[in-house]
């Protein structure tokens, strides 16, 4: 039974305000792509870089090739190059957190994109991924009602394997409690690489004498492991298999029968979700660091009216005359030492300004 599932679930949620600003030169944002292998991160790349772009906006990329390490050397130079927002599709949500500190310390801002991370000054935007997993139980559950099912899931440091796995296990709940669908199989699936998925899957069926009845893959990269593990075995074809993202190549397997389904979610809604937020906040960032120039420049020139000392200052002769270490924080209570009241002298308490 062939099925091809459309998704577009673009679940983002943006709590920024698109003000309109006049657009700077040389303004850039960066996205630290975990891996640019994937045929879907080509589909977001330029839907992000379409509205950086039109934005009169710099768009650069880093490509960490599925290493952990390499991905904080990445965001380590783009901080170098001060760019003014970075996307970042986290390799590992845990070990980034180290690298989303520096870019806050540096004063600039981050986006988790697809690949959640815990830091309460980034924005994240993803799709509905538990969702996704509803989508990818249903279809297999349809092809196969009952029998053995091994699961495939994505990486352990990526919170989307759980998110997933949360959608298909409240989909199957009621079938692997009544005994109709039993796990004989479940592992997750280093950097989500096709190459690790077949090599679960090898085992899998090795440990269940291929008894294998269906296969919940996360995603379509995996599938062509695990795919390519059936075949081996001459089960291709004959054993169900979940993917999502809507690859080319998973399109041809749904075609030829040895892969079931895809969820095909829409990757140009969310690269131009994301896009549109990363000029937000640059837009933001600027105008906060415009204000406090201001800001700065104005204290500086009332503390040079204030002081005595200063040629230029209009209380120069009265302001001799007053203690002005006891002015309090709201102007009130204005002594001076000889008794007389320090006319014309307030402290200026300026507005905190939050990036």
């Amino acid at each position: 039974m062939k099925h091809f599932a459309a998704a577009m679930l673009a679940g983002v949620a943006l709590s920024l305000s698109l003000a309109t600003a006049a657009v700077a030169k040389d303004k850039t944002i960066a996205v630290s792509w975990k891996t640019f292998q994937e045929e879907r991160w080509k589909t977001d790349e330029a839907a992000i870089k379409a509205v950086v772009e039109a934005a009169g906006d710099k768009y650069i990329s880093t490509d960490a090739q599925g290493s952990a390490q390499k991905q904080a050397a990445d965001i380590e130079g783009l901080i170098s190059q001060k760019v003014d927002v970075i996307l970042i599709v986290a390799f590992d949500s845990d070990a980034i957190l180290p690298s989303i500190k520096a870019i806050t310390d540096a004063g600039l801002k981050a986006i988790a994109y697809d690949v959640q991370f815990e830091d309460p000054n980034a924005l994240y935007i993803t799709f509905d991924n538990i969702g996704v997993g509803r989508l990818m139980a249903k279809e297999i559950l349809k092809a196969k009602p009952e029998g053995n099912y091994a699961f495939i899931k994505g990486d352990k440091g990526d919170p989307n394997a759980t998110f997933l796995f949360q959608g298909i296990t409240e989909v199957l709940k009621d079938a692997i409690d009544g005994g109709k669908i039993k796990n004989v199989c479940e592992t997750f699936t280093d950097g989500w690489k096709p190459d690790n998925a077949q090599k679960n899957m090898e085992q899998c069926l090795t440990a269940n004498d291929n008894k294998v009845d269906a296969v919940v893959s996360e995603n379509d990269g995996m599938a062509s492991g695990v795919v390519a593990a059936l075949d081996a075995q001459g089960l291709a074809g004959t054993v169900p298999v979940s993917g999502q993202d809507g690859d080319k190549a998973a399109l041809n397997r749904v075609a030829l029968g040895t892969q079931t389904v895809s969820i095909w979610k829409d990757s140009r809604v969310l690269g131009k979700a994301a896009g549109e937020a990363a000029v937000s906040l640059r837009r933001r960032r600027r105008r906060i660091a415009s204000r406090r120039g201001q800001v700065q420049q104005g204290q500086e020139r009332r503390r040079d009216e204030l002081d005595p000392a200063h040629p230029g200052s209009d209380h120069q002769g009265h302001a001799r005359s007053c203690d002005r270490r006891r002015l309090d924080q709201q102007g009130r209570g204005l002594r001076g030492r000889q008794g007389r009241h320090c006319e014309g002298l307030r402290l200026i308490r300026l507005p905190e300004i939050r990036s």
